[in-house]
């Protein structure tokens, strides 16, 4: 049995926050590790992305849903330990 995320394994958004309720493997499977807006049908939708462009990403992201800055930075900062940047 996978392990059950409640965080997106590359950018760190909460699952639950995510529209399309998380993303899809190339076999149309639901993918319990990443959100729709890192990975879509088995790959990365930024396969080049480093660690630091995934933490400024997240960060805009999270002042666009309405997260205080400073909230938005702290939470960034524990990008570099999630399963994908390991």
């Amino acid at each position: 049995m996978s392990k059950i995320y409640k965080n997106c394994q590359s950018c760190g958004i909460p699952l639950k926050k995510d529209p399309q309720g998380g993303s899809h493997n190339a076999d149309g499977t639901k993918n319990t590790m990443f959100c729709s807006y890192c990975f879509e049908n088995g790959q990365f939708k930024q396969p080049d992305f480093t660690v630091d462009q995934m933490k400024q990403l997240s960060k805009e992201k999270m002042v666009e849903m309405g997260f205080p800055k400073f909230l938005a930075g702290f939470f960034s900062k524990s990008i570099r330990k999630l399963e994908r940047w390991k």
